[in-house]
């Protein structure tokens, strides 16, 4: 036993010196060749560095505001904007409004062009004067009122908030022209304004910028229920007109049936049913004619505080969604949004409550925000919702505002700039719009890994004309949420949902516009159950 363990402790000698020998004979000469070790490199994994090149141009844009420099403007002066594809291009039109009134001069309903909804091109106006008709019917009305009141030879007009849609092989522009004078007197603090119109107009091509008007499909009408002169301060909680139109947007139902949507403050929103050949509705013979209110902010009160519908139907969710903008449009301008299975309502919140009958809409999708490294926005309502027709995805376009007293820079909150953001759907069939604004970021595959770091959570309160700013919150590995909310998280990527808290939120890639170098990153945007957006966006 003890001799053949002998013999094994010699093997690993003979298997060296055997080997020895071979490599001797493969060397060519006799001197051994020694064997390196064999050496096994790390696994180096390269940082991944995007090489996107995303939007650079300045949020505050008073340096190229002037008309001479409107071939800069990108999305500078945007208000109350409007959508449409038409061939490779889309067009995006809105009222006259401008920083300083650069506008001014150069016709009216401004509109520019864009391939991708990131890079725009200003084109110029679609109407270079008002039609006739708006002061032929105007003074026909005033002729017969009782009393009759004088005939108003120069109205000021002001052109307000214009709606595109593709309609068969005609796109039609829906427009608002306003009367910008005292019913009677010289004064507003004695009367109400004068009424408003909504127009048609139609192109056979957006690109030819050549529209046919068709004249006037509706007009502010006055119920009697109001006087339109009064003695001392006016009272906010009347108004003179049943519904104040302005503010249009179309609807075509799946039966074919079309709707124009409008009103504004005066008495709530309005829908009226058209001749689908027309565009026109066939009678306004009676107050009944102009439409059956289908929101309404106040169950008494007159004097509404919401207005720019937005209407859209979506095939996925068989429901009709109706956006609204809430409150001033300064700073604390909001957008809501309610649905309905019926055009006609009612259209009911988030919690169930009927907005047709004056409950409060909620969800909230738009509110004053601020995310750090930037002054915030506000004024961020009156929205156009839209679809890539090739992707059928949803969009949210919509002016937002500097605050006001920004340092150094002079009337801030006059600086408008257009905001494009994707729409997500919740699994209960809401819409949420991203936290950042659209830059066509491409997609990435995104992991439980890529939420591990810090990040800003938005929670935005309705708060009247309060910026809602972010606050830092951690995500770890284990599944924790630290800092300013703390808690657990977990993501389904097959539906590319974060649930933070227990709130369902939508990610997306993102470009970090607030960032002192833009670059991406992610973000996430999400409803509670009783309506408020949570919004975050990754920053480390």
């Amino acid at each position: 036993m003890k001799k053949s363990n002998s013999i094994l402790k010699l093997v690993p000698y003979l298997v060296l010196f055997l080997l020895a020998i071979a490599v001797s004979s493969c060397s060519g000469d006799d001197t051994p060749t020694p064997v390196p070790p064999v050496v096994v490199p790390p696994v180096v994994v390269p940082p991944v560095v995007s090489t996107f090149a995303g939007p650079t141009y300045s949020d505050n844009y008073i340096s190229i505001a002037s008309w001479s420099t409107n071939s800069q403007w990108n999305l500078a002066n945007v208000h109350d904007p409007s959508v449409e594809k038409c061939g490779e291009y889309y067009y995006m039109y809105q009222t006259d409004a401008s920083y300083g009134n650069a506008h001014d001069g150069h016709g009216h309903f401004p509109y520019r062009r864009s391939k991708d909804l990131v890079t725009w091109e200003y084109m110029g106006s679609a109407m270079v004067t008002a039609p006739a008709w708006v002061k032929d019917s105007l003074n026909n009305k005033r002729a017969r009122m009782t009393p009759a009141l004088p005939e108003i030879t120069n109205p000021r007009y002001g052109y307000w908030a214009p709606y595109i849609k593709k309609v068969g092989s005609k796109y039609r522009m829906y427009y608002s022209i306003v009367v910008d004078e005292p019913i009677t007197g010289t004064s507003f603090e004695t009367s109400w304004s004068e009424r408003a119109f909504i127009g048609l107009a139609e192109s056979d091509d957006l690109a030819t910028n050549v529209w046919v008007d068709k004249g006037m499909v509706v007009c502010s009408e006055p119920d009697g229920l109001k006087p339109y002169s009064f003695a001392g301060s006016r009272n906010w909680e009347n108004a003179y007109f049943k519904f104040n139109a302005i503010d249009p947007t179309l609807v075509i139902t799946p039966e074919s049936d079309q709707y124009l949507i409008y009103g504004s403050w005066h008495s709530g929103i309005a829908a009226l049913k058209l001749n689908p050949t027309t565009g026109k509705p066939d009678q306004l013979k009676t107050l009944t004619d102009y439409g059956t209110r289908i929101a309404s902010r106040s169950a008494t009160s007159r004097w509404q505080a919401s207005e720019g519908p937005e209407i859209i139907y979506n095939p996925d969710t068989q429901y009709y969604y109706l956006f609204l903008a809430y409150d001033g449009l300064d700073v604390p301008y909001n957008t809501r949004v309610c649905r309905s299975k019926s055009i006609t309502g009612p259209f009911l919140g988030i919690n169930g409550a009927n907005v047709t009958n004056g409950a409060d809409c909620w969800p909230m999708l738009t509110h004053p925000y601020g995310f750090n490294g930037h002054t915030g926005w506000v004024g961020f309502s009156h929205c156009a919702v839209f679809q890539n027709p090739d992707t059928k995805q949803w969009y949210y376009a919509s002016q937002a505002r500097l605050p006001k007293d920004v340092p150094g820079v002079n009337a801030s909150n006059a600086l408008m700039m257009g905001h494009v953001r994707a729409i997500k759907w919740t699994e209960d069939g809401w819409p949420v719009v991203d936290p950042e604004r659209f830059a066509a970021v491409p997609e990435t595959t995104i992991t439980d890994a890529s939420f591990i770091g810090t990040w800003e959570q938005i929670t935005v309160n309705y708060q009247y004309a309060v910026i809602q700013k972010s606050a830092t919150i951690y995500l770890t590995a284990d599944k924790k949420v630290s800092g300013a909310a703390t808690g657990t998280w977990s993501y389904d990527s097959t539906n590319k949902t974060l649930t933070v808290n227990g709130i369902k939120c939508k990610v997306s890639d993102a470009w970090d516009w607030e960032a002192a170098t833009r670059v991406v990153t992610l973000t996430y945007s999400g409803l509670t159950t009783a309506g408020v957006p949570i919004w975050g966006k990754k920053i480390n």
